[in-house]
């Protein structure tokens, strides 16, 4: 009963997931809080303020994407 495994796909759903998660927490539950406690502008400035605060992670990680398929297009992979 010899199964192989793609450890790599592995990381790469495993990442995905705890990113998904991350993202989930911080904006339903922390944005979630703000808006139940401090009320109704509080929240939507809240949103804004992360959204904005997470706009350049997601520029590093498409640059990072894009520069990976970049070398994988040029190394003939």
């Amino acid at each position: 009963m010899s199964q192989e495994r793609d450890l790599r796909n592995y990381a790469r759903a495993t990442t995905r997931r705890l990113v998904v998660g991350v993202i989930i927490i911080v904006f339903v539950i922390g944005d979630g809080l703000i808006f139940l406690i401090y009320g109704q502008n509080a929240g939507q400035m809240a949103l804004i303020c992360t959204g904005l605060g997470l706009a350049p992670l997601v520029l590093v990680g498409i640059i990072l994407w894009f520069l990976g398929w970049f070398a994988r297009s040029v190394s003939g992979e």
